[in-house]
């Protein structure tokens, strides 16, 4: 079992203080950033996946609330998918037509790749492009478990344009060669053919731009690929102000290829996705009051 589930920031498996310093360089990857002190927090872990289930769907469920206060959703529109720990061929998404900010972990619907539910809450409406689109990233991206999609104002208005951002931030180089653009709209995505277009297009990247649609993200933490979304909408607003600013004349200084590689290896890995998205869960989760548990 976990030391707990509502500190996921806590520190895993650290046996004692003196060796926790040595512990925390084996986690990171070169050129990540490291902590001056103290004990760097790890990804929760164990020892049942039944345990690591329901968990994950609590994390799903504050990943909605997330999207729903920081204003994603529209209509019925907008997904965010889990892959299921036990049956990895499986996962879990919310209801259709169910308002984000109201989401709870039994609310979430169980669903198979043949696109039928097979359990969860009560409603158990399935968002048909939810299925077409995330069915075919679990399929063909077995390293990614969370994948989200919507609808949100920045993403689609940028959309339109079926380019990707400029590196003219430390923050777009969290996406540098890591950013696709899917430079085709058919309509509302309903076709498992479709999905596997977008798939395709995605390839090993952590986020794709839809053209004239809206934005994509993945990771193997449902708190990373929430804050590459987050981060993405924000970045195709800054670049929506940056090209209106340029229109008066003048232009954007372009961050270097070698210093956006660079910075990418530090603040673009899964690992910090997971690290900048948890402090937005810890304060939802007190903000609901643990309403998402329910």
């Amino acid at each position: 079992m976990t030391t707990t589930t509502s500190e996921p920031l806590v520190t895993r498996d650290v046996p004692n203080a003196s060796q926790a310093s040595a512990m925390a360089d084996l986690s990171f990857k070169p050129g990540e950033q490291r902590v001056s002190s103290g004990i760097f927090p790890t990804i929760p872990k164990f020892a049942h996946k039944c345990e690591e289930r329901e968990y994950l769907k609590g994390r799903l469920a504050l990943a909605f609330r997330i999207f729903g206060k920081l204003g994603f959703d529209e209509g019925v529109a907008g997904h965010i998918t889990l892959r299921d720990p036990v049956d990895p061929e499986t996962f879990w998404v919310n209801p259709f037509g169910m308002a984000f900010s109201l989401i709870k972990r039994s609310d979430l619907i169980h669903v198979n790749h043949e696109g039928q539910v097979i359990g969860g809450g009560p409603n158990r409406l399935l968002n048909l492009a939810a299925y077409a689109i995330h069915a075919e990233i679990h399929k063909q991206r077995p390293d990614v478990n969370c994948a989200a999609h919507s609808h949100s104002f920045y993403g689609r208005t940028f959309s339109a344009w079926g380019r990707g951002i400029d590196t003219i931030n430390q923050d777009s180089c969290a996406f540098h060669d890591d950013l696709a653009v899917y430079k085709s709209f058919e309509g509302v995505v309903l076709e498992s053919q479709e999905g596997d277009n977008i798939a395709r297009a995605l390839g090993p990247r952590k986020a794709a731009i839809l053209q004239n649609h809206g934005l994509l993200t993945v990771g193997s933490t449902v708190e990373a690929a929430t804050f590459w979304f987050i981060s993405l909408e924000r970045l195709c607003h800054s670049q929506l102000l940056n090209d209106a600013a340029c229109a008066r004349g003048g232009s954007a200084i372009t961050i270097s290829d070698e210093s956006a590689k660079k910075t990418h290896d530090n603040v673009g890995s899964e690992r910090a996705g997971w690290f900048n998205g948890s402090p937005l869960f810890a304060l939802m989760a007190i903000e609901c009051e643990d309403a998402y548990l329910g």
